[in-house]
């Protein structure tokens, strides 16, 4: 909570969007399932770093069959070619391998996505459980007509998760206004910026964030999207969106859904940070009919359930939800072991633990601050804070000051381009001969105030000259402290220490004298 009482962050809604795969969809994600559940199974026999990598790599490729056709097409297209470059080696009766992960390293990884490791081939598209020349030929049968498929759906363009977001792009609350769209994968982000630019009709109007560009190109893109308002909407990745401030929007889509929570609140902070003023709203897409997205949707059904009691705190602890069991574990078996009703039922059974409310609140509980300040003690700091803004001297008052001192003497002044004035008279008076002192009781006290007149005969002391080696104080401003002498002080703004040329009684016309500073909290 701020001073004024108001909440330091805005609300933070959270949305789910559940649809359906097509038939052609279905398809393609049993066929590319059951490879993947084919390949793991294999991977039981072999030593435990190879069996570790080999599954990871295979999660993968399931998760990028989860993200867009163009994605799983891709894949299967380069799995299927280094496949092909490795049965070749064998033919030639070599052995290669590729590099194993440690446990540590999955889990850095999930934690912090980097795109090196997913368009890594060594990784991702040579991790193979075959061993013999064989099972190589077979797998990549098995591949060729995987790819096949996968390009044949490519090309018809029914992509039911595409339709659920331009389905968002056409509601009233997202409708004209700057939306980010998450995703995990290059290949997704390349699919989504194209079919965005063709479905607004302006590709300006779409700026995309990757790993892959320099660090003075992702801020130059996003200053874009923050700046410049026919840019709509922002495609960004994990790996480009890690520490970004985006809060020029309040709207968020996750097209792809990360496997570790945590990730979840990392992009939901994207937007919901201190200064932020809108309202956050973040929809997520998940297919209700695969396997790992039965389990997913039963989790964010039951964090959107959660969220609607405990106001949207739920996301602040979300990547403490499954620390006993990693929400990666119960997707991988949910789709090795899915099809099972007594395995789904477990799986459910864990989820809804993960979110059951008394858990919630203890880690919420442990979460906040212990130190808060008494509702009183709030009172009294913030009424410090308003009479301590009331005192501070602003740069307008000093600019008023200047200005009427100056006219009371017979001088005059212009105002120039922004914040900047131009004395083009100052009077050749002298204090004590004809030109009265001015007193401070006869200027002007603030903006708008009339003078106040001094009773009595003013003095005719004079003023000490403004700034450094004045040479005669040839005609100062008589009795106003700090005002500026006539022969050329610095006036700490540059001037030159020496009489103006031509000048003698006063400074030339045409001066110019930069007007104090208006920038806002310095006296």
């Amino acid at each position: 909570m701020r001073f004024d009482g108001t909440p330091l962050f805005p609300e933070r809604r959270a949305y789910t969007v559940a649809y359906h795969l097509s038939s052609e969809e279905m398809a393609l994600y049993e066929a590319v399932t059951a490879y993947v559940r084919e390949e793991m199974n294999r991977a039981e026999s072999l030593e435990e770093g190879r069996r570790r990598t080999v599954g990871f790599a295979l999660t993968l490729l399931q998760r990028r069959l989860a993200s867009s056709p163009l994605a799983i097409a891709r894949s299967l297209e380069r799995r299927r070619k280094r496949l092909e470059a490795r049965l070749s080696e064998v033919r030639r009766g070599l052995v290669p391998g590729f590099p194993l992960l440690e446990e540590e390293d999955i889990e850095e990884l999930e934690e912090f996505p980097t795109e090196e490791l997913e368009g890594a081939p060594e990784v991702l598209d040579q991790a193979t459980a075959a061993r013999t020349a064989a099972e190589l030929e077979a797998e990549i049968r098995t591949l060729k007509a995987l790819e096949a498929q996968a390009k044949r759906l490519l090309g018809e363009e029914q992509d039911r998760k595409w339709q659920e977001l331009r389905r968002l792009l056409e509601s009233d609350l997202i409708r004209g206004r700057k939306l980010i769209v998450f995703t995990e994968h290059r290949d997704t982000l390349e699919y989504l910026e194209k079919r965005l630019s063709t479905f607004l009709g302006r590709p300006e109007a779409v700026v995309s964030l990757h790993g892959g560009l320099s660090r003075e190109e992702r801020r130059l893109r996003q200053a874009r999207f923050a700046q410049d308002p026919k840019v709509a909407l922002l495609v960004a990745t994990d790996a480009a969106g890690e520490g970004v401030n985006l809060q020029q929007a309040h709207l968020m889509v996750n097209y792809d859904l990360p496997w570790n929570p945590s990730r979840l609140e990392q992009r939901f902070g994207r937007i919901h940070r201190i200064g932020q003023t809108e309202v956050c709203h973040m929809w997520n897409l998940v297919a209700a009919n695969t396997r790992e997205g039965e389990v997913y949707l039963r989790l964010l059904e039951k964090l959107e359930e959660q969220s609607r009691d405990l106001g949207g705190r739920v996301f602040d602890v979300l990547g403490q939800l499954f620390q006993d069991h990693p929400l990666r574990d119960l997707l991988i078996e949910a789709i090795r072991y899915g099809e099972d009703p007594e395995v789904r039922a477990r799986l459910f059974r864990k989820v809804e633990g993960a979110v059951d409310r008394k858990r919630l609140l203890a880690l919420l509980e442990g979460a906040l601050a212990k130190e808060v300040l008494d509702p009183r003690r709030l009172s009294d700091l913030r009424e410090e804070m308003e009479r301590a803004e009331a005192r501070r001297l602003q740069p307008h008052y000093l600019t008023s000051f200047f200005r009427e001192a100056l006219e009371r003497l017979g001088g005059s002044v212009h105002p120039r381009e922004a914040g900047r004035m131009e004395v083009t008279f100052v009077p050749p008076g002298r204090a004590g001969r004809g030109a009265p002192a001015v007193h401070p009781g006869d200027l002007p006290q603030g903006p708008g105030e009339p003078s106040r007149k001094a009773p009595g005969r003013l003095s005719g002391s004079r003023a000490p000259p403004l700034g450094r080696g004045a040479k005669g104080h040839a005609g100062g401003l008589g009795g106003v402290p700090g005002a500026g002498d006539g022969a050329g002080g610095r006036g700490g703004h540059g001037a030159p220490d020496r009489p103006c040329p031509g000048a003698r009684g006063g400074r030339r016309p045409g001066a110019r004298f930069p007007a104090p500073p208006l920038r806002g909290g310095e006296p």
